[in-house]
């Protein structure tokens, strides 16, 4: 009967050191996802991403994958700073937020291309019904572009779903985003 009952207990303490080692490596796990998948900015993006409604985390994916989190990010297409602001967009929401004394140069700051990018993705929600999908493709191919699309049958069959993106960096932008944005909201949210 000893034996037994050490040989049960045996399997009680190895199973209750497994689940421990799956706990540690879990958490050891996301410790090192963090460091791949980092939130720098993090406080401008909650203030910006209250203010206009958006998910901080959606925020978070769209700046890793369009500037890597680099404020001097400069696309081919003159594209600026961490959200890569268009030269178009940021005159635009200068007018319309207003931007006291706006020059392009100020795309460049963290504070104020967070501040058009969260902007613009308000505006985007809003315009795509909250369609995040369709929210993703606009920031990156432009909402004209988009519209078009759900309003070409060889792109969309409902005119609310895209079921063909015809943009390859769009269609591989999309996918990354929305990965980038699941990691996000798995490793930081509560």
């Amino acid at each position: 009967m000893l034996i037994i009952l050490t040989k049960k207990l045996f399997r009680i303490i190895a199973a209750i050191l497994i689940v421990a080692a799956v706990v540690v490596a879990l958490q050891n796990g996301k410790w090192l996802l963090k460091v791949i998948y980092p939130i720098h900015y993090r406080d401008i993006i909650e203030v910006y991403a209250e203010e206009y409604n958006v998910d901080p985390y959606l925020v978070a994916a769209i700046m890793r994958n369009e500037s890597k989190f680099n404020p001097n990010a400069l696309s081919r297409r003159e594209a600026k700073g961490l959200m890569q602001i268009a030269p178009i967009t940021g005159s635009w929401a200068a007018e319309r937020l207003p931007i006291e004394n706006y020059r392009e140069e100020m795309l460049y700051g963290p504070d104020l291309n967070i501040r058009i990018g969260c902007w613009y993705l308000n505006i985007l929600h809003k315009e795509f019904d909250n369609n995040l999908e369709l929210i993703i493709a606009a920031y990156n191919a432009g909402n004209g572009n988009v519209s078009g699309w759900l309003e070409n049958p060889e792109y969309s069959r409902d005119g609310e779903t895209l079921d063909e993106i015809p943009f390859k960096e769009t269609k591989i932008y999309l996918q990354k985003v929305l990965r980038d944005y699941k990691v996000y909201r798995w490793l930081y949210s509560n």
